[in-house]
């Protein structure tokens, strides 16, 4: 069976080859052998979008950054998807969230420049040349000035002479804009402007990890170095928010919250510098400023992971979930927070907290990549647990106790003594052996067949499993396959006694079946027969199909196949079905 690994290296063949349909289904089969792993989410979302198909591109994408928040790709892969399905906004913030974490990765920039090119380019109309009447004209048009009285940031604005002018300019004309678009305070008109027509262009980032809240949106490139060739960049202005109405204490409790994000901005970029006691100093103080902002909290949290530093992770997950709650934080925030102290308890190796942890997370929001990592830690904890219990002192106890139920007749108690061996010792041949003859006796042959199939496959040497298979198939009427089973059992040891005597068994079973059935039980029995893949197979073999017909036609041809033994096997198996008549 192929690894994971071995998939993914198939998935990758695939995608060089341009085929991106099998590079899918290979990613997807080591996602099922291994659905922890964050790079086959990322290479099955490079596939899915080369297909075009950039709804599926995007849940790995989200899955990826949710498996390891640190894999600088999925962000790329996320602003990739959010592109081509021109939702611009949205790419443009996953790809600047990328570069919070990443500064400078090309990849990243590259994705980002590419996306801001093509939502920033001239709408149809505007630029020389095109005739017909410019959609900006309804934006910047009388009411334009109205919006800006009403707002208490861009009302400042209407007594700078400067910026009057430039403003009248465009309302003038239009097609001026990407000209004046390099003064922030433009852009930010621009905004307000748009938001006025019903188009929400301000746009936020997941803040998460030590990233940035938000992210307004970026002047066009072309547009700003035009700028810097014309005129001297403006000072940027930022304009106090009129807090006249408010009481002191309310006033106070806005500039606290303020300077928190502040603060919080301040240990998102020392984070990014992996400066990591001065990142909590600094979210210490905005944990001071605003202590009902879980953020604060969730951000020290995950300074603590990325030091290794695990109960004080788990610490902070906890006082961020409980200050979320008390403040009406938004689910998934809690969520995050829990699955962060899941990830911690993980890494200590108690995975009981960290399961209780991931469910609770899905309890406050479902997240299909916290599910994945849910089911991968209780998988793990089956297995630790499965290792845990085996001891083989304790199973040879249990075995003693069921063989002394066994020879009291006492078949329950029996089988329940040998399945607790079983948990044991799960590689014991020998136990598993005792277990079918147990379930034998309650006329289980389904659950006895299982076990001692699994025996031979730990044991392929041990005769006494294969007389008790043999012995087994003569109980359901499959005589032919327990002619196999006792003639295997016989190969290993010649002398053995119970599949000699199995084997006369076996075969006076045969002889007395083809004397004493009926028509009808003949053909029911051969019907069963049919319906076994090894009949079948011998059936389909065009020297057996040969032989048989020279049964009837040529009887010496038939006579001469039947010297070779490996003919002379299948024609008795045929036989021993029931499938072939003689006599």
């Amino acid at each position: 069976m192929a690894t994971a690994d071995e998939w993914k290296a198939k998935g990758n063949a695939a995608l060089q080859a341009g085929k991106t349909t099998e590079a899918i289904e290979a990613y997807s089969k080591a996602i099922d052998l291994d659905g922890a792993n964050h790079v086959y989410f990322s290479n099955r979302s490079a596939a899915y979008l080369k297909k075009g198909d950039a709804v599926n591109a995007l849940e790995d994408a989200n899955s990826c950054i949710g498996l390891n928040p640190d894999f600088s790709k999925g962000y790329s892969r996320k602003g990739a998807a959010l592109h081509s399905l021109k939702r611009y906004n949205d790419s443009i913030a996953a790809y600047e969230e990328g570069l919070a974490k990443f500064p400078g990765d090309k990849a990243i920039q590259s994705g980002l420049d590419s996306v801001k090119r093509e939502k920033n380019g001239p709408p149809r109309g505007m630029g020389g040349g095109g005739g017909g009447a410019n959609p900006m004209s309804s934006i910047f048009g009388p009411q334009l000035i109205a919006t800006m009285a009403t707002d208490p940031k861009l009302r400042g604005y209407l007594n700078d002479e400067a910026f009057m002018t430039k403003l009248k300019a465009v309302q003038t004309d239009p097609n001026k804009l990407p000209e004046m678009l390099g003064d922030p305070r433009m852009m930010e008109v621009f905004q307000a402007a748009l938001g006025a027509q019903g188009i929400d262009v301000r746009t936020g980032m997941d803040d998460d990890d030590g990233s940035d809240g938000s992210s307004p949106a970026s002047p066009p490139k072309a547009a700003a170095e035009k700028k810097k060739e014309t005129e001297p960049e403006p000072m940027e202005v930022e304009e106090e928010e009129d807090l006249s109405d408010l009481s002191p204490e309310e006033r106070k409790k806005k500039e606290d919250a303020k300077a928190a994000v502040a603060a919080k901005k301040k240990g998102n970029a020392l984070f990014m510098d992996k400066k990591f006691d001065e990142a909590l100093a600094a979210y210490d103080e905005a944990i001071e400023l605003d202590p009902t902002n879980m953020t604060y909290l969730a951000n020290k949290a995950a300074v603590y992971f990325n030091t290794k530093k695990y109960d004080e992770c788990i610490e902070a997950c906890a006082a961020a979930v409980e200050v979320g709650k008390e403040n009406r934080a938004p689910f998934e925030e809690r969520a995050k927070a829990l699955t962060r102290a899941a990830k911690a308890y993980q890494k200590k190796k108690d995975l009981d907290n960290a399961i209780k942890m991931c469910q609770e997370a899905q309890l406050e929001s479902y997240d299909k990549a916290t599910e994945r990592l849910l089911k991968t830690m209780q998988l793990e904890k089956k297995k630790i647990d499965t290792l845990a219990y085996q001891d083989d002192e304790k199973a040879e106890e249990a075995k003693q106790r069921g063989n002394a139920h066994f020879r009291n007749k006492e078949w329950p108690k029996a089988i329940q003594e040998y399945e607790e061996a079983v948990k044991r010792a799960p590689s014991n041949a020998a136990i598993r052996n005792n277990l079918a003859a147990a379930l034998c006796k309650i006329m289980d042959f389904n659950g006895a067949k299982t076990q001692i199939e699994k025996a031979i496959e730990l044991d392929p040497n041990y005769v006494k499993a294969w007389a008790r298979k043999g012995d087994l198939e003569v109980m359901v009427k499959e005589h032919h396959k327990a002619l196999d089973s006792y003639k295997k059992g016989l190969e290993i040891d010649p002398d053995n006694a119970a599949c000699k005597e199995g084997l006369k068994k076996a075969t006076y079973a045969i002889n007395m079946a083809n004397t004493n059935l009926t028509e009808d039980e003949k053909k029911a029995r051969a019907e069963r027969a049919m319906s076994d893949p090894a009949i079948q197979a011998i059936l389909q073999d065009p020297v057996i199909n040969q032989v048989l017909k020279d049964f009837s036609e040529n009887p010496n041809a038939a006579q001469d196949a039947m010297r070779d033994p490996v003919v002379r096997s299948k024609i008795e198996k045929l036989v021993a079905a029931g499938v072939l008549q003689v006599g």
